[in-house]
């Protein structure tokens, strides 16, 4: 008793054992202790904290929501981190369960429920779940009181799908023990459906539920710009130390003359004359640390989170991500990656619910050896059309029902005597029977209400019944059936009602053999109203046909490979009748695998082998799956973007090479090279190298690889450089028969490659969630598979063709926005830092500043910060519709090219220039001669050092402004608005004697310097010197070098073109002299669209199918 105390209060061990005891707990006090848990975020950063508070808020709506357990004979309510092992919870319909409950009873008499897990494993349809018998009565809170039982189960594990144990129930001083399986435990966040309210047992809480222990600890993600940002900083460092370590030895240097060491004008002190030389040496250091500490941009860090906090809310505010049909606009669930998706590389997607609509439709099947198709809602044979005469369907019209919805028909070769007629007829009966028996699929409760204990409702159609099943194949297969006169009315008890022909037939259901993923089928036992005992068996090909030993095996091969080559998935549907004998023993073998606690599962499997053999084949299903909208454009745009894209799939071979084709991912044209069926080591090898050959032997331009889950396992146990290396010469890559696993690891194997390129992931499901997590970025679609993947991704989109904007213009913008953020900060901090270092020289490197300290503290606080960060969060370069019709524009950035060490050495070497513009032009102008103002009066240090300050934020501002493409109030606001708040804060600054400053160096500074004609004069030239070269440069590059984007930017406008703003407008034909002074027409603004020719390269890297949009003239094939 004490251990079990213990452990409800939480204090017991680690645990020692692979079982645990749970006491029911219903008898403790109604008022009870609760201790809640508190959650402290102690965050300060913005946008991180904005993103903690949104967590902590979902926390607390979870762990907060209100529950009911039972407390001596009545309920209480509490909150549902309160649930302790051992209680007794309350679950209401449509509530989401707790914690991990162990069924008891439910509103039905058979103790059944139905709940939908969509939250945990992406299935959205309903599950079943019943209790033990003896519990299911007990449907009061007053029964419940007088339970006594102990429920002895395994250690929590993370298998959604695997629970072992059993319950001890005491009944008149006698033990009464039940198994327990899967299918009596509700997992914490399913919901309840269908189902007025339940009560069960809590076996796992906390971070004990399954879903807690399936939560993957999410790696912390940084981009390639992160990563360059420190390569800089550590330049920028190195910068910084070496500049206090010359100024440091160029001052003991200079001070080695006795007449600099010690001027008349600056005694030492005693104390100074004795002081250690290594001290006062290390404290020069660290003073000349300190003074150059700026040119270090710890801003930087700020803006940079600010531009990724504020950016993201553009994702979600854009309408061309939003879908109608859901009410569901895309989501970030991350901010830090915005500008890694403009450096994708290889994009990795399931298949179903992501490429397709994950709505399953019947579309043919193949009957003992017949194939069927239905066309018009009648299943014809292969052959004859939809038009078919009467005569040809009359010996079939016995099955006709429900007002004729359906018929089916066939050929009149089949129709030799009536003796095959019956049989044919007798087949398509037990062939849909099959259909309509093997199966998890549930009616909604309001639907079956009076229809299985009364006679059949004459007025209710087929369609009117609302089918939920564990899989979409499951719901359209039984649709189908009742199309074609075998309805599936429901379950009542262990009764499954089927209207066969207008006529009600009642089967018992016996037992469920469960569907699982190593024998890839499911069978139900069922009597029939006769008495025999069947057994139905549907399930894949691999698996069903080599059990058969009958029925005609070979037809049904060859149809279901026809199927699967139309990008239908299939399954294969079997029976075998027992004799009396024969189901004693399955009786006895499943009762004691059933109820052992130690190799349940192994017993089990041995037991389903046992059953599911010599089966006699009826036929096989196809369903087909549609492709979502618009797929096709966006793969061909993904790889006109440079970005490679392979599709992970548990779909069969034949199936996914298909849907490739459909979808666009596979060409008619390309050569297809195969992986697949692969034995060993060896074999595996092999054959990688014969691909490797075939590679570099064949001339074609592009090969798509199919490699299998089996093979897959092979190549990456001993062969992972010759996989890859076959991989990366392959333009699209199909890897089927995937386990959810074998997929992160395929996505880690090519993030560890030696390139080290960018990885995109992008699933619906729970099965894709690792994948997901893997990648550089996750992208989760929000279809009917839950939400599991979309809250565990990154970002999140309604659909597959949303991909397309997301990457090729979001993440272009993006990218383009914080590279040049990154390279413009380090720019203006060298421009402003530099000018302090070589000051030294001229003071003799005593550490004097040469900018006042209110404008060191605000420079990079208010005079600079702004005209940036609305550059990050407005730029648009090139106008999106150009972006996303020219997807080749995407390679110009990818690989981080704009933060690449060249880049960076450019703006660094433009901020040593301009900062040495800045202070030599300052000091020649003024140097020689201080007496610049009117009246004789000189200019002094603080003087100097205003001009060259006032110079150098004019320069660096003007330098965003030209920079800037896509100008809006904003812009200019806070552009020009920056300069004229320096202006008028230096003038009321240095204008008014503040009494809160103890000395105010900048008094009446200012204005002496703006009242100097020679100032102004000199603050002209300077900046229009920095900028001149710039402006040039920029127009040589573009005129004679220029850049797919420089050269989209053409189509940017209507009827003018902004030559200030692009700078690229091409000539053709004219002399150099009409070029050069076309080059000046563009600086200062004056280009004539109509004398500009707009010529590609032969070796631009452009399509012919792509479209220029918004041209400025009449273009033909050869143009932009």
């Amino acid at each position: 008793m004490w251990r079990w105390v213990r452990q409800q209060l939480g204090f017991d061990p680690p645990h020692q054992s692979d079982t645990r005891t749970i006491y029911i707990a219903n008898r403790f006090p109604q008022y009870g202790l609760y201790t809640p848990q508190k959650f402290i975020d102690n965050r300060i950063i913005s946008s991180k904290g904005y993103e903690d508070w949104l967590r902590h808020n979902s926390d607390n709506e979870v762990n907060g929501a209100p529950v009911y357990v039972v407390r001596s004979g009545g309920l209480v309510k509490t909150r549902s981190k309160n649930i302790r092992v051992g209680d007794i919870v309350r679950v209401a319909k449509d509530e989401i369960f707790p914690a991990d409950l162990v069924l008891l009873s439910s509103d039905r008499l058979d103790g059944s429920c139905h709940v939908t897990t969509a939250s945990l494993d992406g299935e959205t349809n309903l599950k079943t779940h019943v209790a033990v018998p003896e519990t299911a009565v007990l449907q009061t809170v007053a029964n419940l009181d007088t339970l006594i039982a102990v429920i002895e189960c395994q250690q929590p594990e993370a298998d959604l799908y695997r629970f072992m144990g059993r319950m001890i129930i005491t009944q008149q001083m006698e033990e009464i023990v039940r198994p327990l399986g899967p299918e009596s435990l509700l997992l914490r966040g399913a919901r309840l459906k269908n189902t007025k309210e339940i009560f069960g047992v809590a076996v796992y809480t906390g971070m004990e539920t399954k879903m807690a222990l399936n939560y993957k600890s999410k790696s912390q993600k940084r981009s390639a710009v992160e990563k360059s940002m420190n390569t800089f900083l550590i330049i920028y460092l190195i910068i910084l130390i070496s500049e206090a370590i010359i100024s440091t030895i160029l001052k003991y240097t200079w001070q080695a003359e006795e007449k600099w060491d010690e001027p008349w004008y600056n005694q030492k002190t005693e104390h100074q004359r004795n002081s250690s030389k290594i001290l006062k040496f290390i404290s020069d250091f660290l003073a000349f640390l300190v003074l150059y500490n700026f040119i270090i941009p710890i801003s930087l860090y700020v803006t940079v989170e600010m531009q990724k906090f504020l950016g993201s809310f553009f994702i979600g505010w854009d309408l061309d991500l939003y879908h109608e049909e859901s009410d569901q606009k895309a989501q970030v669930n991350t901010s830090d990656l915005n500008e890694e998706l403009g450096q994708v590389e290889y994009v990795f997607t399931d298949k179903t619910g992501t490429l397709t609509e994950n709505e399953m439709q019947f579309r043919e099947c193949s009957i003992n050896g017949i194939k069927y198709q239905e066309i018009n809602g009648r299943l014809v044979s292969e052959g004859p059309t939809p038009d078919s005469s009467e005569g040809n369907l009359s010996y079939l019209s016995s099955l006709s029902h429900l007002n004729n919805l359906s018929h089916l028909a066939t050929s009149s070769s089949f129709r030799t005597s009536p003796e095959n007629e019956t049989e044919l007829i007798k087949e398509h009966d037990l062939f849909f029977k099959a259909v309509s028996l093997c199966h998890t699929v549930q009616i909604s409760s309001v639907q079956t209400d009076g229809i299985g204990d009364g006679p059949w409702q004459t007025n209710l159609a087929p369609s009117q019944l609302e089918y939920y099943a564990s899989s979409p194949d499951e719901k359209a297969l039984v649709e189908a059936a009742a199309r074609f006169g075998i309805v599936f009315i429901g379950n009542s008890g262990e009764t499954m009602e089927v209207k066969t022909l207008g006529k009600l037939e009642r089967y018992k259901l016996l037992h469920i053999l469960e569907f699982d993923s190593d024998r890839r089928r499911m069978s139900v036992i069922v009597q029939a109203p006769s008495g025999e005992k069947l057994l139905f068996v549907k399930g894949a090909e691999s698996s069903v046909l080599p059990e058969c030993i009958g029925g005609e095996i070979e037809k049904t091969r060859i149809h279901v490979d026809e199927f699967a080559l139309k990008g239908l998935r299939t399954l294969c549907m079997a029976y075998r009748e027992f004799t009396p004998k024969e189901y004693e023993e399955i009786e006895r073998r499943l009762f004691e695998a059933r109820t052992a606690l130690q190799q349940r599962e192994e017993k089990l499997a041995d037991v389903f082998q046992f059953i599911e053999k010599d089966l006699i084949l009826l036929g096989a299903t196809a369903v087909e799956d549609k492709l979502q909208d618009k797929v096709r454009e966006t793969i061909e745009a993904l790889r006109m973007a440079g970005i490679k894209v392979w599709v992970l799939t548990g779909d069969k071979h034949e199936t996914a090479v298909s849907v490739s084709l459909s979808c666009g991912h596979f060409h008619r044209t390309m050569n297809i090279l195969e992986l697949t069926n692969q034995t060993s080591d060896s074999e595996c090898a092999e054959k990688l190298r014969q691909l490797a050959r075939r590679i570099t032997e064949d001339h074609v331009i592009q090969h798509g690889l199919v490699v299998d889950g089996t093979s897959l396992s092979l190549a990456l146990r001993e062969h992972e450089k010759l996989f890859m290396e076959v991989c990366k010469n392959c333009s699209a890559v199909m890897c089927c028969r995937m386990a959810p696993l074998q997929k992160a690891k395929v996505i880690r194997l090519i993030k560890i490659s030696p390139e080290k390129p960018i990885t995109l992931a992008v699933g619906d499901g729970a099965n894709d969630v690792s994948m997901i997590q893997e990648a550089h970025v996750g992208i989760g679609i929000m279809g009917k598979e839950g939400r599991q993947a979309a809250r565990n991704s990154d970002y999140a989109i309604a659909r597959f063709k949303f991909l397309s904007k997301l990457l090729l213009v979001h993440g272009h913008f993006y990218y383009i926005r914080i590279a040049t953020l990154v390279q413009y900060f380090f720019y203006k901090n060298v421009c402003f830092i530099t000018p302090q270092f070589l000051y030294q020289f001229y003071c003799m490197f005593s550490q004097q500043t040469l900018y006042d300290s209110v404008y060191l503290t605000l420079y990079n606080i208010c005079f600079t910060s702004l005209p940036i960060l609305i550059y990050s969060l407005l730029e648009q370069h090139i106008d999106p519709h150009v972006l996303q019709n020219k997807p080749t524009l995407y390679r110009d950035i990818s690989k981080n090219r704009q933060l690449s060490m060249k880049t960076f050495l450019y703006w660094t070497i433009l901020g040593f220039s301009h900062a040495f513009i800045f202070f030599f032009g300052s000091y020649f102008l003024i140097g020689k001669d201080t007496s610049l103002l009117g009246n004789g009066q000189m200019f002094g240090n603080w003087t100097f050092g205003t001009l060259v300050f006032t110079v150098m934020l004019i320069t660096v501002t003007v330098k965003m402004a030209l920079e800037t493409h896509f100008w809006t109030w904003i812009n200019h606001l806070v552009t020009w608005g920056s300069i004229l708040f320096y202006f008028v804060f230096s003038l009321f600054y240095g204008g008014i004697l503040w009494p809160f400053l103890s000395s105010q160096n900048m008094y009446f500074v200012f204005i002496q310097l703006l009242s100097s004609g020679s100032a102004w004069f000199a603050i002209i030239l300077m900046v229009v010197t920095c900028l001149f070269l710039d402006i040039v440069k920029k127009v040589f590059d573009r005129q004679f070098h220029p850049t797919n984007i420089e050269k989209a930017q053409l189509t940017e406008t209507n009827s003018s073109i902004k030559c200030l703003d692009s700078m690229c407008c091409f000539s053709e034909g004219e002399t150099a002299c009409a070029s050069v002074g076309r080059m000046l027409e563009r600086v200062i603004g004056r280009c004539s669209p109509s004398r500009v020719s707009r010529s590609w390269s032969a070796s631009d890297p452009f399509y012919t199918n792509d479209r220029s949009i918004l041209t400025l003239s009449t273009m033909d094939s050869s143009t932009c």
